[in-house]
């Protein structure tokens, strides 16, 4: 009997995450969610942790329990992030702080630690979340798009560091999506937005699913550090 993948999500609690969340379930994975607010979502083979993805003594118990309790990690999704639309000199520290600290440091942190597991049997896939803001270089987003900026250049890093050890690392730029990250921005600015794109269309839940499972299957174990941009941009 072949074992069932193990999978960690973060920012599994809602939108695109939960989204991941009942996909990989439907596929028969094990898999590991964890977001800053408890979740509704039951099932025999989800386990779900609250935490911070920055805060690592929190992120280091986690590990502990996905390596005592599954004996390895086969995929790390970091989904786990947070967005902010405003002008640079509206823009306050606490702010910067907070998306930086999400976006980097947590995808750096649930990186690395995902890394010490997966080396131990020379497999491991590892999926980043970038946007087309970053290559876009829209105004109004220069904190959200420099910190997504630094998660292209760890997945391009990082790939090389963890190649040796059977691990791939890539990223997606969605598009926006509808979910409550844009929530809180205009929709003329969105309409903006997607008319830099190739295909005028918001994104959607399995336009993502669809890149992620390309870049988690057996056959993808040459394709690494690579970024793919959704829409066309």
């Amino acid at each position: 009997m072949q074992k069932r993948p193990v999978t960690l999500i973060s920012g599994s609690g809602k939108g695109i995450g939960l989204a991941l969340v009942n996909h990989y379930i439907a596929l028969d994975h094990v898999v590991i969610g964890c977001s800053r607010s408890e979740t509704k979502y039951s099932h025999k083979n989800y386990t779900h942790f609250c935490l911070d993805v920055s805060d690592e003594i929190k992120v280091k118990l986690m590990f502990r329990h996905i390596r005592r309790t599954y004996g390895g990690l086969d995929n790390l999704i970091n989904n786990a992030g947070i967005a902010s639309m405003n002008h640079a000199i509206l823009t306050t520290i606490e702010t910067v702080n907070r998306i930086l600290s999400t976006n980097v440091t947590g995808t750096f942190l649930l990186t690395r630690e995902a890394a010490k597991i997966m080396q131990q049997k020379k497999f491991g896939r590892i999926i980043n979340f970038s946007t087309v803001a970053t290559p876009l270089k829209l105004a109004g987003e220069a904190i959200y798009a420099s910190s997504k900026a630094g998660v292209v250049s760890l997945t391009q890093i990082l790939s090389k560091e963890l190649g040796p050890m059977g691990i791939t690392v890539n990223a997606i730029g969605p598009t926006p999506v509808k979910t409550d990250l844009i929530k809180s921005v205009p929709e003329e600015n969105l309409q903006k937005l997607l008319e830099h794109q190739a295909i005028h269309r918001y994104g959607e839940f399995k336009d993502i699913i669809n890149v992620v499972d390309f870049f988690l299957k057996e056959e993808s174990d040459f394709i690494t550090g690579q970024v793919i941009y959704l829409g066309g941009i």
